[in-house]
């Protein structure tokens, strides 16, 4: 199967399925420390890299309707692909994903603030281009570091993938507190 953008679904109709469906299964896909930092109350925190480990145990214990939610949608979208190539059909994705949600007004557990991954990775893009440029003064040939990272940026428009947004979210301030994937208990 493949996903659809059928599947996106607002802030007002995420918040409307949420309230009149108890078996929603809210999946957050987001990094620990996203997570950590605001949530939809009850959701559970499952990285998009560890989507994959626990794919068959997520189609199985959602026992209604799955909703993904990263920071801005792209991620979810990401998961709701697997999830629909192990047959689960009926997931929804929330269309902007955590910012759209609070610019609803959604309800959020809030924690410790941290940065987006998504903001995380545009400053590291964004300074390792301005050290390459500047060090390239003194060391001639340190700019084809700032045409690295613009061609990585290309390619991950393209593939719509993030090696350096992965690489970031394996970071000990991406993982939150001690955590790993908080899978949910199998429902009774």
């Amino acid at each position: 199967m493949n996903p659809d953008h059928s599947s996106h679904v607002d802030a007002v109709t995420a918040q409307a399925l949420i309230a009149t469906n108890p078996d929603v299964l809210v999946v957050d896909v987001r990094t620990p420390g996203e997570f950590e930092s605001a949530h939809i109350e009850g959701a559970i925190n499952l990285p998009l890299e560890q989507v994959d480990d626990h794919l068959r145990r997520v189609v199985a214990d959602a026992g209604g309707t799955v909703l993904l939610i990263c920071q801005s949608g792209a991620r979810a979208t990401r998961a709701h692909k697997r999830l629909c190539e192990a047959g689960m059909s009926g997931a929804k994705v929330l269309s902007g994903g955590m910012n759209a949600w609070i610019a609803a007004g959604g309800p959020v557990v809030r924690g410790r603030p941290r940065w987006s991954l998504e903001r995380q990775v545009r400053l590291t893009a964004g300074a390792i281009v301005l050290a390459a440029l500047v060090a390239d003064l003194w060391l001639p040939g340190l700019r084809l570091a700032a045409a690295a990272i613009g061609a990585g940026l290309v390619v991950s428009a393209v593939t719509d993938t993030c090696a350096l947004g992965a690489l970031l979210a394996r970071l000990p301030y991406n993982r939150g507190r001690g955590t790993t994937a908080a899978c949910p208990a199998p429902r009774a």
